[in-house]
């Protein structure tokens, strides 16, 4: 969607590795004025030479998605993109990748494989919503999950119920905020994201931060009458059953 035509456009990307790097990257590039939110300095550090702002934030608060999306409205003048590409994951996840067999999985497991990512999304979609609203300015909202939020497998029950949490999250934020003129959209990343660093030859069953990055403009320069509400990025030469 457009920003004000007398300003440069605003992003606030949360997750600014690998992925997030990648759209960091593109949007400078492309003259937005980017701010980002990650946990380690190293990342933080990445940032600013990608030539965005670090801010200190938590997607997994509500009240500090807010704060976030105030201190670089203030910056720059308003919001028009935010986009949540960190990671969801959280918790004890030494058991079995994706939470294993029902019949022989944990509560511990639910909740690092199914109800962190719910709970991450519902952060971020909340006070994402709470600060547009009040922006009173279109904006985009883009929610990243996995193709696991499309279809369940054998042994990722619990990391499908997640996915499908985020998911269903998105799409009510959708719904209650599209009135407002913010165009909320799931980014489906159903595919493994090749490191931002890789040199060597592509692996064409992955897909990349730049692949990824693309799609988020896609998303964010989209007009109210033909607004995608739900993204699937797969690779031609990815395997996989609907």
């Amino acid at each position: 969607m457009s920003a004000d035509a007398n300003r440069q456009r605003s992003a606030v990307v949360f997750g600014a590795r690998n992925f997030g790097r990648g759209v960091i990257e593109r949007l400078v590039a492309e003259g937005w004025a980017v701010a980002a939110v990650a946990r380690s300095e190293d990342t933080r550090a990445a940032i600013v030479t990608a030539g965005a702002v670090a801010l200190a934030g938590d997607v997994t608060d509500a009240a500090s998605v807010v704060s976030v999306l105030e201190e670089a409205a203030g910056r720059n003048g308003g919001v028009d993109l935010v986009l949540n590409a960190a990671s969801a994951y959280g918790g004890d996840r030494s058991g079995p990748f994706g939470g294993g067999p029902l019949a022989e999985a944990v509560p511990e497991s639910f909740e690092a494989w199914a109800a962190a990512p719910a709970r991450s999304a519902f952060s971020f979609l909340s006070g994402s919503a709470r600060f547009l609203v009040s922006q009173r300015a279109p904006a985009t909202v883009i929610q990243a999950t996995g193709g696991s939020s499309r279809r369940a497998a054998a042994g990722r029950g619990l990391w499908a119920a997640g996915a499908f949490g985020v998911r269903a999250l998105t799409q009510a934020a959708a719904l209650e905020l599209r009135e407002h003129g913010i165009h909320v959209a799931l980014l489906v990343v159903d595919a493994q994201i090749q490191p931002f660093s890789a040199t060597g030859p592509a692996d064409l069953a992955q897909t990349t931060p730049g692949d990824l990055a693309a799609a988020v403009l896609f998303l964010a320069d989209q007009g109210l009458r033909g607004a995608t509400h739900e993204l699937q990025v797969t690779p031609l030469a990815e395997r996989w059953v609907p």
